[in-house]
Formats: C-alpha cells, sequence, structure tokens
C-alpha cells in the first residue's frame, strides 16, 4: 500500500471508485455525442468546452493558481491533456464501432499495463512499487478477468 495515512486512503479510494464508474459513463455520453454531431472530435471539443467553463467557475470560487506556477520546467506533464482529449476522441470513435464494453475493456487493459510499468520503474514522479512475482500473478488474473467479462459466450 502507499505512504498515505490510512484514513485518507477510503475517502481517495471512494472517489477513485466513483471515478472508474465515470469511466464508462463518460465514455457512452461521449460516444453518443459523436455520433449525434457525425464526428468523435466534434463530441471531444464539446466535452472539453463543457469541462473547461466548469473548472473555470470552480477556479474562480476557489482562486487561481499563481501566474509563476506556470513554467515548463517539466514540459511532459503538460501533456496529460493531449492524452485525455486522444483517451476521449478514441473512446468517442470505437465505442459506436466495437461497443461500449470492448471499448472499455481494452482501456482498463492499457490502465492496468500502464500503471504497473509506471509504478514498478517509478516514472513519472510515481512512488516506485516493483513488480513481483505476486503481483505480476494479481495483473495477470485482473487481465484474464477483464477478458472473461467481454468473451462472448
Amino acid at each position: 500500500m502507499s505512504a498515505a495515512p490510512q484514513t485518507a486512503f477510503v475517502p481517495i479510494a471512494a472517489m477513485m471508485f466513483a471515478s472508474g464508474i465515470g469511466i464508462p459513463i463518460f465514455a457512452a455520453f461521449n460516444s453518443a455525442l459523436g455520433k449525434q454531431l457525425g464526428s468523435p472530435v466534434s463530441a471531444t471539443m464539446v466535452t472539453f468546452g463543457v469541462g473547461f467553463g466548469i473548472a473555470l467557475a470552480i477556479v474562480a470560487v476557489m482562486g487561481f493558481p499563481a501566474r509563476s506556477a506556470f513554467t515548463f520546467e517539466q514540459p511532459w506533464i503538460w501533456f496529460g491533456a493531449v492524452f485525455m482529449l486522444f483517451y476521449a476522441t478514441a473512446v468517442a470513435f470505437a465505442a459506436p464501432k466495437i461497443g461500449l464494453g470492448n471499448a472499455i475493456f481494452f482501456v482498463l487493459l492499457g490502465q492496468i499495463v500502464a500503471a504497473a510499468a509506471i509504478d514498478h520503474f517509478g516514472w513519472l514522479g510515481a512512488i516506485p512499487s516493483p513488480i513481483t512475482t505476486k503481483r505480476a500473478a494479481g495483473l495477470a488474473v485482473m487481465a484474464l478477468g477483464l477478458y472473461l467479462a467481454r468473451k462472448p459466450a
């Protein structure tokens, strides 16, 4: 487990569980919007526009970061937006073609592989957590579970 105090773990885990619930819901909404607009990129533009407006309102109430915080000392951290843009557009494109469940299956599989590699090597500022035999077996069981959950009868 991480170095986070146990009292903080449960509400954070609940928040992340809710985020996980939101991913396929977002995918379904963005996919439907892409079909309605005839363009997954347009759907993503609308999604990001609405999100930008809401985030701007929240930051306006909570306070804007200091101008000095906007530096490029670590330019790679700004690419999170590019990955989110790719995800939103890809799921809006893929879900109507291969089904929402299949699209999310591959998203989850990619998340498991990427998270394990990032943690193992401590990339991108992650707390290093080496892949042991036990963790590798757990990851394999998770991947197998995802496959079995999506495999046609």
